[in-house]
């Protein structure tokens, strides 16, 4: 410990926290704005060496913090997120959801939700984050916009419900989630109970050769975090488009340890307008993407126009994966009806065999009272020689039981295979190119032990 430091100990003179950093902020803004260095590196040794002058030249200091914590605690507020940056960047943080300046909750990976230890100051101090968080994409939170839609990065998206649509006394109303901040694979999935691994398999091998599928379930489920893991598991060989709403939450690109792109992925996002001649939709993305010679194409999130061009592409040899809001599998295909009755009024039953010929793998997700994600169930949906749809369970998670364990609700169940993929699609696997052997894994079948030849 320096002799300045061991001066500001013996010599303290306590305020509140907020009455250090107003002094502060006006200190340096007065003084040394002009001398900051365009390097983030020095131009943080810069303000933290004039927030340490400051503290100890004023023998100032904040009862609960050391010298070190109220550096740095200071420099964040002042040019971070506040307590809100050690959350934002942290692998095993999921979601930030802010109910009002004094009651913040975090969801972890493990599922774990907790209060936050910190609290903002003041809901006006919570608004002026808030802000900050906003500007970084450009937009702004004020009572012509209410309610607001951003993101801090590739990965991290936020949305405020302000003064006008909330009680101004409480602060903004704030949802930030971080999209897969760990990059789970196959074993963390398996680990946390989201499925097995011959589910896992299954998916990833079904995708691989060709077969579009659906992710179903409610906001925070864990579909795009399970979709990102298929998209990752496809050969680097293969091109990737992605199409996202807004913000982009994909990250797919693989380097080398040289830093070498060494797979094939093209990430495109939507652009809004307000001269609907600039305007660039998800269906507009889709439209171009199909003329980018794709192999797979990722349709983030189908909850609109775009739906009718997603079928219509899945059932014109691409591969697409896609996600939407519905309760069950079987419901999932009367959401896309509906969704596709947006772009054209043609008859339900069209509809239907349309969505169901395009997607004839569906996945329903969901995040049980245990607050573990689960794929609940996975359906084909059977074409017959008749044209009838027949939806098939393949897997599902049999729940038999709950219970309670040191407070903590548990949920009971297993995982279990109901039926194989039916005949129509093991021959579409096989003119996709998919080696026997693997069909005969998917299927659990023994060739040798059957008396056929290898």
């Amino acid at each position: 410990m320096n002799n300045a430091a061991l001066f500001f100990y013996a010599n303290q003179n306590i305020k509140s926290f907020p009455d250090v950093l107003r002094e502060i902020q006006e200190y340096i803004s007065s003084r040394y704005s002009s001398l900051i260095s365009n390097d983030q590196d020095k131009q943080r040794e810069q303000i933290e060496s004039y927030i340490s002058k400051y503290l100890i030249d004023h023998s100032l200091s904040v009862k609960g913090l050391s010298f070190e914590e109220l550096v740095e605690k200071i420099y964040h507020e002042m040019v971070g997120f506040s307590f809100l940056t050690k959350y934002l960047y942290r692998n095993d943080v999921e979601e930030i959801n802010i109910n009002q300046w004094r009651d913040i909750k975090i969801t972890y990976t493990n599922g774990e939700i907790l209060p936050a230890k910190e609290k903002f100051n003041s809901p006006e101090h919570s608004v002026d984050v808030i802000r900050r968080l906003l500007h970084k994409s450009g937009m702004i939170l004020d009572n012509s916009q209410p309610i607001v839609r951003g993101h801090l990065s590739n990965k991290i998206r936020i949305t405020v419900f302000g003064n006008g649509v909330i009680d101004n006394s409480k602060g903004p109303a704030v949802s930030i989630r971080i999209v897969n901040p760990q990059k789970l694979g196959r074993e963390d999935f398996i680990k946390h109970g989201t499925a097995t691994g011959e589910i896992l398999d299954f998916l990833s091998t079904c995708l691989r050769y060709g077969l579009s599928m659906c992710v179903t379930g409610a906001t925070s489920s864990g579909k795009t975090t399970l979709m990102s893991w298929l998209l990752s598991s496809i050969p680097n060989d293969k091109r990737i488009v992605t199409i996202e709403n807004g913000t982009r939450e994909f990250d797919l690109v693989k380097e080398d340890e040289e830093g070498n792109i060494i797979n094939n992925v093209v990430h495109t996002v939507t652009r809004y307008s307000e001269d609907k001649k600039q305007n660039i939709d998800q269906e507009k993305l889709l439209e171009n993407a199909l003329t980018a010679n794709p192999d797979y194409i990722c349709v983030a999130e189908m909850k609109g126009e775009e739906s009718f061009s997603a079928q219509k592409a899945a059932r014109t040899g691409h591969a697409v994966i896609t996600t939407t809001h519905a309760n069950s599998c079987e419901s999932t295909y009367y959401r896309m009806v509906t969704l596709c009755k947006m772009k054209y009024d043609i008859n339900d039953n069209t509809l239907y065999s349309l969505v169901t010929e395009a997607f004839p793998i569906v996945l329903f997700t969901k995040k049980l009272e245990d607050n573990i994600r689960r794929i609940m169930e996975i359906t084909e949906c059977e074409i017959q020689n008749d044209g009838k749809r027949v939806i098939r369970t393949l897997f599902r998670f049999n729940i038999k039981h709950n219970q309670v364990v040191d407070g903590q609700l548990k949920i009971i169940g297993s995982f279990e295979k109901v039926n194989n993929i039916s005949k129509s699609m093991q021959k579409r696997l096989l003119e996709n190119g998919m080696p026997l052997n693997f069909l005969d894994k998917l299927l659990q079948i023994d060739r040798v032990k059957e008396g056929e030849d290898n």
